[in-house]
């Protein structure tokens, strides 16, 4: 019985293992759901590789708290390169129950598709590990190391601090970056390079408290709109992010986001405007993006005719690789001082940041994962750019320089990953199945 006939029997398995993974909540922050459910799902995913030969396979606490399951099984020959498998457990809250087609927490098939929080990310992908694994049986040529971390989505890098202090437990020639997807269902792909991040608040504070606005207004700062002006001048009409000393100006190399293909995964509609000067492509991979993700200032309703004396915003800053975070940071913090009006004090304070990364795409990891995707799909794979931020990524490159980094997994712009009805086509859980079980055969001769 060949590889693409076992996968395809063992679909069944995987679909009844997403479904009770999928039904707990494994979300990180006790502030919303019992840390034991995250130790839950720890302990399902250790027992699930201990029963593919991870025979070691274990839990070990991050310094965020957070229960990574690590794991190794030997290949037959000690000499043979070693390939590190990563996803991670934990999930994002569900957002509004309400939006939700299905109940988030219950895997649920809508027209082919299987519903449920972390189906798609990234539980998809571990239940996609376990079918690959069992297929192949004995016939893995390649040492095998595991990380299955649990902080993923909403802790303080738990498994980046970790890395670095336990270098040897999970050293790769090859790592497999299982958190990232295809250009589309049926299209393979290779994710190249991720965005980096600058997480800032901005605070301004315009009077010592709030003043009457029939009674002052028209004379004193008001704090509101003077941080409406300052975030103003963060784009240009086109929509470009024109922060003072980011160039704004780069192109994508790669793979072509089309247009048609970003307004319907994006749901919108012809008649709106997209932004910036540049391709999707270019304006998605290429080029920084601020997003103003929150603001502090009275609300509508309760509100008073005062004038505001202080108001905050939260900021989100995304640059490409070649963007150094520190250098965004200190670029993002002078350009909103610079355009604070009317003399009102201006506080900066970085919540967080994360460097870009760029992967290899010439050695014989990446060559196996092409060749091992082209005959799964019938197709070459394409290389696609992140929007998202993976700081692993940087801390296995750094901690790592000679490992190759491969990101693939069984997301697609249909998932919805981080919003209400996250799903996963059953179909690229067993394609990607046979990816992974044709890379582990292939890449020892590579």
């Amino acid at each position: 019985m060949d590889l693409r006939t076992r996968i395809s029997e063992l679909m069944p398995q995987a679909r009844a293992e997403l479904a009770e993974l999928v039904s707990i909540p494994s979300v990180f922050d006790p502030r919303q759901f019992p840390v034991e459910e995250c130790t839950r799902a720890a302990d399902w995913v250790r027992a699930a590789f201990a029963a593919v030969g991870f025979e070691d396979a274990r839990l070990e606490e991050t310094p965020d708290g957070s229960m990574a399951v690590v794991g190794s099984r030997p290949g037959p020959d000690p000499a043979a390169p070693t390939v590190l498998l990563y996803s991670h457990y934990d999930v994002q809250p569900p957002l509004d129950d309400a939006a939700w087609r299905t109940p988030p927490f219950e895997l649920t098939e809508v027209d082919g598709r299987w519903y449920g929080r972390g189906a798609a990310d990234c539980k998809g992908n571990i239940v996609s590990h376990l079918a690959a694994l069992r297929a192949l049986g004995d016939d893995v040529p390649v040492n095998l190391k595991l990380v299955v971390e649990g902080s993923e989505e909403l802790g303080d890098g738990g498994l980046e601090r970790y890395v670095p202090e336990h270098a040897d437990l999970l050293r790769a020639d090859a790592i497999l970056v299982c958190d990232t997807g295809n250009a589309a269902v049926g299209q393979p792909a290779i994710t190249a390079s991720l965005r980096g991040l600058v997480e800032m608040v901005v605070r301004v504070d315009a009077l010592p408290s709030e003043l009457h606005s029939g009674v002052f207004g028209g004379a004193a700062p008001d704090a509101l709109a003077a941080l409406i002006a300052m975030l103003a001048s963060l784009r240009d009409a086109a929509g470009d992010t024109t922060v003072a000393g980011l160039p704004h100006d780069e192109v994508w190399d790669g793979a072509p986001y089309d247009e048609a293909a970003f307004r319907s995964d994006a749901g919108i509609g012809d008649e709106e405007s997209l932004l910036g000067s540049g391709s999707v492509s270019d304006m998605l991979w290429a080029r920084p993006a601020l997003t103003v993700v929150g603001i502090d200032c009275p609300p509508v309703v309760g509100s008073s005719a005062s004038i505001t004396p202080t108001a905050s915003a939260r900021l989100n800053l995304r640059i490409p690789p070649g963007t150094d975070p520190a250098q965004a940071e200190r670029a993002l913090a002078d350009h909103l001082r610079a355009a604070a009006p009317w003399g009102v004090s201006v506080e900066c304070t970085t919540e967080f940041t994360g460097a870009p990364f760029r992967a290899r795409t010439d050695g014989p990891a990446y060559r196996t994962m092409r060749a091992a995707m082209s005959q799964t799909y019938g197709r070459d794979p394409v290389l696609l750019g992140q929007g998202g931020s993976i700081p692993l990524c940087n801390v296995f490159e750094e901690t790592y320089p000679d490992a190759e980094q491969v990101l693939m997994g069984v997301e697609e712009p249909q998932t919805l990953i981080h919003a209400p009805n996250e799903s996963v086509d059953p179909t690229e859980i067993e394609r990607m199945a046979l990816v992974l079980a044709l890379f582990l055969q292939d890449y020892a001769g590579s």
